[in-house]
């Protein structure tokens, strides 16, 4: 169980890290949101998708390309609007001003969640789970490995928001969603 744990885990990573969208979405809500507000909402939204890649993963392959990239259209488009409309932080420690993590995990979980279905990671967590029937240590494993990708996202959102004006990264992470929901659009990876 061990060998299938880390060969999962491996390969779902390898699957990810290569030409993955996501990564580049993560990255800029962590320019924006608190990080452990984003960790949170791509890690419920990883292990949501795992959990119906292994136990559906062959269906989501068969879903209508169509389908899918509307729901990405859709919630790219949504998630830039949220961080166009968001007000900026203070980045002073002074701030009284509350914030409110329940939007930043669900913006996080929502831009993660509702795109990319039936990606090269949830076929091989599909795939691996039919042929081992061991659909747990799949899951685990295969979440596992998103949540990693997600860390290193988070890493690189977290150095641009310490480097870059505040004003700047906005504009950067809507022009990067609007460019995500048209490539979305028209079916390019």
């Amino acid at each position: 169980m061990l060998y299938l744990l880390l060969a999962t885990y491996g390969t779902v990573l390898l699957a990810e890290m290569l030409g993955d969208k996501s990564i580049y979405t993560i990255g800029s809500l962590a320019t924006r949101f608190n990080v452990r507000h984003v960790l949170a909402g791509i890690s419920l939204a990883f292990a949501g998708k795992m959990l119906v890649a292994v136990l559906v993963g062959r269906a989501i392959a068969q879903l209508p390309p169509s389908l899918i990239a509307g729901v990405s259209v859709v919630t790219f488009l949504a998630t830039a609007l949220v961080i166009w409309f968001r007000k900026p932080e203070r980045r002073d420690a002074t701030s009284a001003k509350p914030q409110f993590w329940t939007r930043a995990v669900f913006v996080s979980f929502a831009a993660i969640f509702f795109t990319e279905w039936g990606d090269v990671g949830q076929i091989a967590a599909a795939t691996l789970a039919a042929r081992y029937r061991e659909p747990f240590v799949v899951w685990l494993a295969a979440t596992a490995a998103l949540v990693t990708k997600g860390l290193l996202a988070i890493t690189l959102g977290v150095e641009l928001r310490k480097r870059v004006s505040p004003r700047y990264v906005r504009y950067g992470a809507v022009m990067l969603c609007l460019a995500m929901g048209i490539l979305a659009a028209f079916h390019i990876d």
